[in-house]
């Protein structure tokens, strides 16, 4: 079985500026889990388990999507919750065009068996995860709510295979879809 999910790449210089924000988040008394700065990216569509076999059919009809360059921007960190949060992300400011990705990818996805995900999309790229929450947590993230961190142009989106370890998750790409 593969684990799949689609992917936007973060530019490198965003990346490094969200380490920072994973330093004090580092301060709290909350149990968390930082998500490795080099792998940190906006989810598209994750797809879950897949029989291998299944792979390179999945790739061949995401090729299928279509879409321009585009710009977009990494401003304010939040969460999923504002009073308790299990996740901690950075907001994606692109005009709706991860959106547009999402519902293309959704539609290709779906005469293969792929499950349309039931929550409306939001586009974000998360920091860490929230084994127990302490409420400094919150402040630790708030001189981080506006910041900017960044932005770069998306000019396609890669499939990638996890597997999880020990040590977190390892990606490896699939496929490459470029506009």
């Amino acid at each position: 079985m593969d684990r799949l999910f689609v992917a936007v790449e973060l530019p490198g210089e965003v990346r490094e500026a969200l380490s920072f924000v994973q330093d004090a988040l580092k301060t709290s008394r909350a149990r968390l889990t930082l998500v490795d700065p080099d792998i940190i990216h906006i989810t598209l569509k994750f797809i879950g388990d897949v029989p291998e076999s299944h792979t390179r059919k999945i790739g061949e009809v995401l090729g299928k999507v279509k879409a321009d360059p585009f710009p977009l921007r990494v401003r304010g960190i939040g969460g999923n919750n504002p009073r308790q949060p299990r996740v901690i992300w950075a907001h994606i400011d692109d005009g709706g065009k991860c959106g547009l990705l999402n519902a293309q990818i959704e539609d290709v996805l779906a005469p293969l068996g792929v499950k349309r995900e039931a929550r409306a999309f939001r586009p974000h790229a998360t920091v860490a995860r929230v084994k127990e929450f302490h409420p400094d947590l919150l402040e630790r993230v708030k001189p981080f709510r506006e910041r900017d961190f960044g932005e770069g142009v998306v000019p396609g989106f890669v499939l990638k295979r996890s597997t999880l370890t020990p040590r977190g998750p390892v990606y490896e790409d699939v496929k490459e879809v470029r506009f």
